[in-house]
């Protein structure tokens, strides 16, 4: 497999490195410290992309304004912003940011596959692009260009979907290498 995937210079780093032979404690240390120091970039790019948007103002703006508010057709009340129409930036920013996590879960399944995780990684790692590609839909579909605000609470009804067709996912995984 390295032979078509690695150029000759690339195959050599990897053979010098001789990162298949880590222990899996130490591939998913080395996991853990790529993702955390990938989050932490994405953050900051996103952060420094509306800056002038004044991101951390309407962040503040979006938790005090939070309220209870009664979910369509039922008597239950739960959080919501105010006005949630009010939040277009702050909402643009976070599809950006679970657009940007789910690329960067696509690196990690394909490091993954390369250095031959355990199934139970590979599945989480789907599991996880499944779920950040999802919310990103959801985000851009429902909450970015809001004309509504009960479209608030498809929003999370949505979500709770997305995360269960993400843990289907993982099963298919799991069952599949089976």
């Amino acid at each position: 497999m390295l032979n078509t995937v690695f150029s000759d210079g690339e195959k050599q780093l990897m053979h010098s490195l001789n990162l298949q032979s880590l222990s899996d404690k130490k591939k998913e240390s080395l996991f853990t410290a790529l993702y955390i120091g990938a989050l932490f970039i994405i953050l900051g790019l996103v952060y420094y992309i509306h800056i002038s948007d004044n991101l951390w103002d309407s962040l503040v703006n979006f938790f005090a304004s939070l309220t209870l508010a009664p979910v369509p057709t039922t008597g239950i009340s739960l959080p919501a912003p105010a006005n949630p129409a009010n939040f277009g930036i702050l909402y643009f920013a976070a599809f950006q940011f679970s657009l940007a996590i789910g690329f960067l879960e696509v690196i990690i399944l394909s490091l993954r596959v390369v250095l031959h995780s355990s199934v139970t990684r590979i599945a989480e790692t789907i599991e996880n692009i499944v779920f950040w590609f999802g919310a990103s839909y959801l985000i851009i579909a429902y909450l970015v260009n809001m004309t509504i605000s009960s479209e608030w609470f498809v929003f999370w009804a949505g979500i709770i979907l997305i995360f269960g067709l993400a843990l289907i996912a993982r099963a298919f995984v799991i069952l599949a290498k089976r």
